[in-house]
């Protein structure tokens, strides 16, 4: 049975040869065993002849016919002609989304039988065998091949490539970083194949080396052609925060946002899109550094010539905000003119704090030109100036003299601002605030959101001030003191403050009084400083020495000082400057510093 052994490593045409050669002996020698009167050892030779020469051309690893059996939900059935079909999976015939029964269909035989018997088939292969030559010599002769780009994978993209897949790597995929390779697949391209691997089947191509190709021509060709100052067309190729890169053909050039327009943009997408055809001028050109500057805007007419004709001083227009900071709003007037309303130009009876209290982004205002700096590009608006000063009529409306009554809407240091109608507030200064005692902080006597009856001291539009009298507004009670309090009164007081001359006490009624030192003890002894014998809140018993309508005081001398005492503050009483106590509290200068925040 040794001979019937195919030697090892024979081919499958080998394989078949030998054993033919070695059924045919047994065939003579055993004749009793076919029978004669059906086949005689010539029939049988002539079979075994056709059934030789039915696998005569079928060789593994051969690109062979396959006619379609069936196709089913993962494979499709093939028939080479051989003892036993073969099955391909459904998924190698993508290309074939027509594929029927009946098909040809050309697939590489791997093996003819598997450990089921079965023939083993693959169209992949066959298709990737098929090209493979056309791509072997398009990488000899390094010339371009035409691919498909079909899925992103890491680090590049997968090409289809007549049939097969190929890898293009991200850096090749174009000159610059492409930022959604997504908007590129299902495109065809150019490729040149770089590296090539039959065994491995490793195809890596390269579309970035075609375009460097072509921009070195293009290159060549534009630097004789392109100039300064030169208006040409181009395609925009991409979009950055800072412009638009504009191919001009074969070379690219910026377009920075900031010549984009002479009006203001937030992002160069305003302007322009990737693909759109754009016509522009070149600014600048600088072969060593590669850098073609680009304008948009200069294809225009300059927007600032002749402005001061067109906007002059005093003249109503409306524009757009397109801009707000602290200091003011930005009002475009046209496409490349803006102008600037100031914070302090915005209301002439509100003090804004800031100008988003007044106007918003994209709301449309009316302004007054005041001032046009064609040289600086400036333009100066005032939104107030649209309506009447009301300063203007506000000494006729409210002459000095004039009762009103308003809301306290605010409390400083020296003073409390009343309200005297909507925007307008005047000022009630702390020594306007009592007839009878010296006000130290207005809270000891109006509290914020207070109504309050006032009178109208003076009035300065040009500075916009109102000053306004709080006691004013009630009859002068020393005109009545001197008969309330004749001298030798006994009277009971509190002390309130010690000054280096005295201490001031208060007797009731709002109305307070002054000890001299001399007259503080109560025996008539010296007393060098009144913190040797009083503290503030303490008590005294006293009697009225004079009466002052003119200077407005009572002068007081104590007669006792009461042994029930309310306890003395841990802190020592201050002792002010009688000086200080005769300097009134001085207004700021300029305009009232009001809070308008609510």
């Amino acid at each position: 049975m040794a001979e019937l052994e195919p030697k090892t490593g024979a081919s499958s045409k080998e394989k078949r040869d030998q054993e033919r050669a070695t059924l045919r002996p047994l065939m003579n020698r055993r004749p009793e065993l076919y029978e004669e009167d059906e086949y005689t050892s010539a029939d049988y030779e002539r079979m075994m002849d056709l059934y030789q020469g039915s696998l005569a051309s079928i060789d593994e690893g051969e690109i062979v016919k396959a006619k379609v059996q069936s196709v089913r939900d993962n494979v499709v059935v093939l028939d080479i002609g051989f003892k036993s079909e073969g099955t391909v999976p459904l998924e190698e015939f993508k290309d074939m989304p027509d594929l029927k029964p009946g098909d040809v269909v050309e697939v590489l035989l791997e093996h003819l039988e598997d450990q089921e018997g079965s023939v083993v088939l693959s169209k992949k292969k066959a298709d990737f065998m098929r090209v493979w030559e056309r791509i072997r010599v398009a990488y000899e002769s390094d010339q371009p091949v035409e691919g498909v780009l079909q899925k992103k994978i890491k680090g590049g993209v997968v090409v289809d490539l007549m049939g097969v897949d190929a890898f293009l790597p991200g850096s090749q995929i174009a000159l610059r970083r492409v930022p959604n390779i997504d908007e590129l697949l299902g495109q065809k391209f150019e490729f040149k194949i770089i590296k090539l691997n039959k065994r491995r089947r490793n195809i890596v191509v390269s579309r970035r080396v075609i375009l460097e190709n072509e921009r070195a021509g293009k290159r060549e060709k534009l630097m004789k052609e392109l100039e300064k100052d030169q208006v040409r067309k181009g395609i925009v190729k991409n979009i950055t925060d800072f412009g638009a890169f504009i191919d001009l053909g074969g070379v690219d050039g910026l377009l920075h946002i900031t010549d984009m327009s002479w009006g203001r943009i937030q992002h160069p997408s305003e302007m322009v899109q990737i693909g759109n055809e754009v016509e522009v001028k070149v600014l600048d050109i600088d072969w060593q550094r590669e850098r073609i500057s680009l304008g948009l805007k200069q294809l225009h007419p300059y927007p600032w010539k002749d402005v001061a004709e067109k906007y002059p001083v005093g003249t109503r227009v409306q524009g757009k905000v397109v801009s707000i900071t602290n200091y003011g709003a930005f009002i475009e007037l046209e496409p490349g003119i803006e102008g600037l309303v100031h914070i302090s130009e915005m209301s002439w009876t509100r003090n804004v704090r800031h100008p988003s209290k007044l106007v918003s982004i994209g709301e449309t205002i009316e302004a007054v030109v005041l001032k046009v700096d064609p040289n600086e590009e400036k333009i100066s608006l005032g939104m107030k100036q649209t309506e009447q000063d009301p300063w203007v009529v506000l000494p006729l409306k409210y002459p000095v003299g004039t009762r009103i009554n308003g809301k306290v809407r605010n409390l400083t240091s020296f003073g409390a601002f009343v309200e005297i109608e909507p925007g307008i507030d005047g000022l009630i200064h702390i020594s306007d605030m009592s007839w009878t005692k010296r006000v130290q902080h207005p809270s000891e006597v109006v509290k914020k959101g207070d109504a309050v009856d006032v009178v109208i001291l003076n009035i300065d539009a040009e500075n916009k001030r109102i000053s306004l009298g709080l006691k004013q507004a009630e009859e002068d009670p020393w005109l009545k003191i001197g008969e309330n309090y004749p001298v030798n009164m006994e009277v009971n007081g509190k002390v309130v403050r010690l000054m280096d001359k005295g201490v001031v006490v208060d007797i009731g009624n709002d109305i307070e009084g002054f000890v001299p030192i001399s007259q503080l003890h109560p025996e008539g002894k010296p007393v060098n400083s009144p913190t040797d014998l009083v503290y503030e809140t303490m008590n005294l018993e006293m009697k009225v020495m004079e009466v002052d309508p003119i200077h407005r005081r009572i002068v007081l001398g104590v007669t006792n000082i009461p042994a029930e005492q309310p306890p003395r503050p841990a802190e020592p009483s201050k002792v002010e400057s009688m000086d200080a106590l005769e300097q009134p509290v001085p207004i700021p200068a300029g305009n009232f510093d009001v809070d308008d925040s609510e």
